[in-house]
């Protein structure tokens, strides 16, 4: 057989306008269940947990990183991903996923698992050992997308992550008085995200292979397990292959860019734009 042509899209324009209000977009079959399936098992194997016995889930939450073995990287770099990319970031502006970053696998647990404060994930001054002080700037230094990759079922009880649709825009406001150098996180989060409160709330729930493409900004969240089924989850950065700019000579501006460009230049001074 011959190699299938990659698509010419992946997402609808209505998508895309989504996007931009409410800061992500879902994306279904965005790679297949038997690859999900492949790497939920060198994922298993490394908890040091036993899928079929309870008893060895002993802890709310194992970190696991930087996985790059076949199955994670086809998930990764899937033809409809790529157009997706392409879409939202702009094309060819951005760096193939070699590694699928950190995987925070959820249990079910009635402990608190004390990570699930409000946040975006920063993009720069890694370098400094508080994680507190890792920084984000208004033209997003370092990120060009929040991507979750589902690689379990993951319903509303399985700790999906709860995001703020459209908090991306005030986040964006509230960067760019702090212009190139940006804010750090312990500056963004001195009033747990206040601002973004009003913000209509929604799950990231789905079946294995969706991902959930959102905006360097957008504010998230852990939450409990209070299900049965153990979550699997892979939460890279999409990293930008040239900088950000808000200001393009030939207008050729990406929707994250134009995301951003929307929140400076709305009349709005705070608030979130409505969940579709």
């Amino acid at each position: 057989m011959g190699t299938e042509p990659k698509p010419s899209f992946s997402l609808s324009s209505a998508e895309i306008t989504s996007f931009l209000d409410n800061g992500f977009v879902r994306l279904e079959e965005a790679f297949s269940p038997q690859c999900a399936a492949d790497a939920r098992e060198i994922l298993w194997r490394d908890t040091g947990c036993a899928p079929t016995d309870p008893s060895t889930w002993t802890r709310p939450v194992i970190r696991l990183g930087q996985y790059g073995q076949p199955p994670f990287r086809e998930a990764a770099n899937t033809p409809v991903l790529h157009t997706a990319f392409d879409q939202l970031a702009g094309p060819g502006r951005w760096y193939p996923l070699n590694t699928l970053g950190t995987f925070p696998i959820r249990f079910p647990d009635p402990v608190d698992p004390e990570d699930t404060g409000w946040h975006i994930d920063t993009s720069f001054n890694y370098e400094h050992p508080d994680f507190l002080e890792w920084r984000a700037n208004v033209t997003s230094r370092g990120r060009a997308l929040l991507l979750l990759f589902l690689f379990s079922d993951i319903e509303e009880a399985d700790a999906p992550t709860r995001i703020r649709a459209g908090s991306h825009l005030q986040i964006a406001r509230q960067l760019q008085p702090a212009g190139d150098q940006g804010m750090t996180l312990r500056e963004l989060a001195a009033d747990n995200f206040a601002s973004t409160a009003g913000c209509p709330e929604v799950l990231a729930t789905g079946p294995a292979g969706t991902v959930y493409l959102c905006h360097p900004f957008l504010v998230h969240a852990a939450q409990p397990h209070r299900g049965t089924n153990p979550r699997f989850l892979a939460q890279p950065p999409l990293l930008p292959r040239e900088p950000l700019l808000l200001e393009r000579a030939d207008g050729a501006y990406s929707p994250v860019e134009l995301a951003i460009r929307m929140a400076l230049h709305s009349a709005e001074a705070s608030g979130c734009r409505p969940s579709e």
